[in-house]
């Protein structure tokens, strides 16, 4: 009996002692070890223990330098441009999984590339550039999206010619109806002063669309915006940041359209496009004096509309988006002009960025350091930034650029005139 009894409890042990590995072995659960640890070392554990029991809370921390948000920004950027063209990537959350790897898939089929699912730089540069001109739009942007049987998605295949070394699609372009100009030299001046002779107005052959697609075709083949510590060149250096927030600008107005009641877009834009001869004047200016003298003109005007700032600033965002939409420097700087003059002193940088390229103005870079200083200024003083909010690094690149480029000694100087402005309300929520 005793031999049998004695048997049993060896074969129990080995059976328990067996269980016990092979639980470690195959989940390596400390829990489950302990448990069953506890049930052969027969202690038994009561409610008023397991209340004392510590638990252990393990917090992983995860390190992140520049260069890895930097490659999260780029990866959210590629998603998106995937989406716009029809290739779905998802949320743009900057993580590539099946679906972008999928979604660039398909993009490489349509673009004849290998199927990898990975961008190689050149892939990846001609889907960006194509994203940035899609929306930075223009006269030439909207002939080849019109000319190609895939719409927007031509773009990629006009952007993949153009940096393979051919020309893009070759578009019929109807030349706009020119009016003869006679030359004379009797065209009097207004106070009957110096009468000079005049052959017409110069044509604008500059293009800030066209102008964007190159700057930013650049960029991307240089793998990244330029920031101060990597600045060689200022002018680049303004360039990038104009197109990022000429970009901004008819985002913003886009969003400030969908929420105007009574008015189509086409109606809004022949509106808007009265403020380029409104302030003619004004936007002259900008080329021969200083900021104060270009203020103190734009006030008198602003003055002479009774219209309210709250509806002025309203409209003047709608329209700056649109000038810039319709490649219309002069509807831009107009309504730059209302924005600065009525106190919103950030939007001052693109008056500067005019007066650096010389897109409806003469090229002045000592005129254009006091429109960029006195906007940084206004970021540091607390106005919050409208373009690209989120570098907090952009307004000193700004101000370095400038600095380079200008003389500091900029004059002073002022004045104004009636005219009745466009309104489309004051718009509900943030107009920024």
């Amino acid at each position: 009996m005793i031999y049998r009894f004695a048997i049993s409890l060896i074969v129990s042990a080995a059976l328990v002692t067996g269980t016990v590995q092979r639980v470690a072995a195959d989940t390596g659960d400390a829990i489950v070890g302990g448990v069953i640890g506890g049930v052969i070392g027969g202690v038994i554990v009561n409610e008023a223990n397991k209340k004392k029991a510590r638990r252990t809370t393990t917090k992983r921390v995860v390190y992140t330098n520049g260069s890895y948000s930097a490659q999260r920004q780029e990866n959210r950027e590629v998603q998106t441009s995937l989406n716009y063209f029809g290739y779905p990537a998802g949320a743009p959350d900057g993580v590539f999984g099946r679906r972008t790897r999928r979604a660039v898939s398909s993009y490489q089929v349509y673009m004849g590339y290998p199927v990898t699912g990975h961008l190689t730089q050149f892939e990846k540069t001609v889907l960006l550039n194509s994203y940035h001109q899609a929306i930075a739009g223009g006269y030439n942007t909207n002939q080849i999206v019109a000319a190609s049987p895939d719409g927007h998605r031509g773009l990629l295949k006009h952007t993949q010619s153009q940096m393979a070394g051919g020309t893009g699609t070759v578009l019929t372009v109807v030349p706009q109806q020119t009016t003869a100009v006679t030359a004379t030299t009797e065209v009097a001046s207004t106070d009957g002063g110096l009468k000079l002779p005049s052959f017409g107005d110069a044509p604008n052959s500059s293009s800030m669309a066209n102008h964007c697609n190159k700057i930013s075709l650049i960029t991307n083949t240089n793998g990244g915006y330029v920031n101060v510590s990597t600045m060689q060149d200022p002018l680049f250096a303004l360039n990038e940041q104009f197109c990022l927030a000429r970009i901004y600008a008819i985002s913003t107005s886009e969003e400030m359209i969908a929420n105007v009641q009574g008015f189509s877009a086409a109606q809004m834009q022949a509106q808007c496009e009265t403020l380029g001869p409104a302030f003619k004047e004004q936007v002259s200016a900008l080329s021969l004096t200083g900021r104060e003298q270009v203020i103190a003109k734009t006030s008198d005007m602003i003055l002479s509309t009774g219209m309210s700032p709250a509806q002025l600033s309203h409209t003047a965002k709608i329209c700056l988006g649109i000038g810039y939409r319709t490649d219309n420097s002069n509807v831009a700087l107009a309504s730059t002009l209302i924005l600065v003059t009525l106190g919103e002193t950030v939007y001052g940088e693109l008056l500067g960025h005019h007066l650096v390229n010389g897109f409806g103005t003469s090229q002045r870079n000592d005129l254009a350091l006091p429109w960029y200083i006195s906007a940084t200024d206004a970021i540091q003083s607390g106005q919050p930034a409208v373009f690209v909010p989120g570098q907090s690094e952009r307004p000193a690149l700004i101000e370095a650029a400038a600095i380079q480029l200008a003389d500091p000694n900029a004059a002073t100087q002022g004045q104004s005139a009636t005219f009745v402005l466009p309104t489309f309300g004051t718009g509900t929520g943030t107009d920024q």
